[in-house]
């Protein structure tokens, strides 16, 4: 598959939380493998029994969702075998069509309009992150930081990601792609969110480069069904018939 193996491409790093079967992380291999050029693939947590030709780097995650993985990409910026620069993805990031230059720098706009966006909606430890991770900043010299907080992959450098987790260590949610996109100062190309949270067939199309589904939609909506028929053949990191 043209996406795999590449000598000169980057590792990608998934986080992975304990989950017996997680499909969506199937489907994103496969996508990885059908569309982004990439050398190896690091899961960082738990590994999937039907997982092989897979790196992985167990950890235990007795922590927040925000803190295990924090410490996943901490680890990973700390390990000698992964790439100086790796493709940071979740298990449930699709890549629906082919990137032959590797993944772009992609970002959500100013922090100050999704943060406007989210506190109309709800509160919650989420928000309070991104609040500080955005004061943090100013206190930093940017003053209208970028969100990088995109459920797309995002290509990033160890030392410059060590840094940023360095900064925002007091922080118990800090928003590590945005803390570290503006201090490396990464700009990019700004997009809509691709994250698709419903059943219905809406927000997305053939033409969409990146999609990312929640638990409900991926197994129970249309966006599920249509990753799912994107994908269809397994990748070589999936042992066929085993779940």
């Amino acid at each position: 598959m043209p996406g795999v193996l590449s000598v000169d491409a980057p590792d990608i790093v998934v986080p992975v939380r304990e989950e017996a079967a997680n499909e969506p992380l199937r489907y994103a291999l496969r996508s990885w493998a059908a569309h982004l050029p990439h050398r190896r693939v690091w899961l960082i947590g738990h590994r999937p029994r039907w997982t092989v030709e897979v790196e992985h780097l167990p950890m235990r995650q007795d922590g927040t969702k925000y803190q295990n993985t924090t410490a996943a990409v901490r680890a990973a910026c700390m390990h000698p075998d992964v790439s100086d620069v790796f493709v940071l993805a979740n298990d449930d990031m699709f890549v629906m069509h082919p990137q032959p230059e590797g993944m772009p720098v992609l970002h959500r706009g100013p922090v100050r309009t999704v943060e406007a966006y989210y506190a109309a909606r709800a509160s919650g430890p989420y928000l309070r992150g991104m609040r500080e991770t955005r004061d943090l900043l100013v206190s930093l010299g940017h003053p209208d930081p970028l969100s990088y907080e995109l459920h797309v992959p995002m290509p990033v450098d160890k030392l410059g990601m060590l840094a940023a987790l360095d900064a925002g260590r007091h922080l118990d949610v800090v928003h590590k792609r945005t803390l570290y996109g503006n201090l490396a100062g990464l700009g990019g190309t700004e997009i809509r969110d691709v994250k698709i949270l419903h059943r219905a067939p809406r927000g997305y199309g053939p033409n969409s480069p990146f999609l990312s589904t929640m638990p409900d939609s991926f197994a129970a909506g249309h966006v599920g069904q249509f990753v799912r028929r994107a994908f269809p053949a397994p990748s070589p990191y999936e042992q066929t018939g085993r779940r």
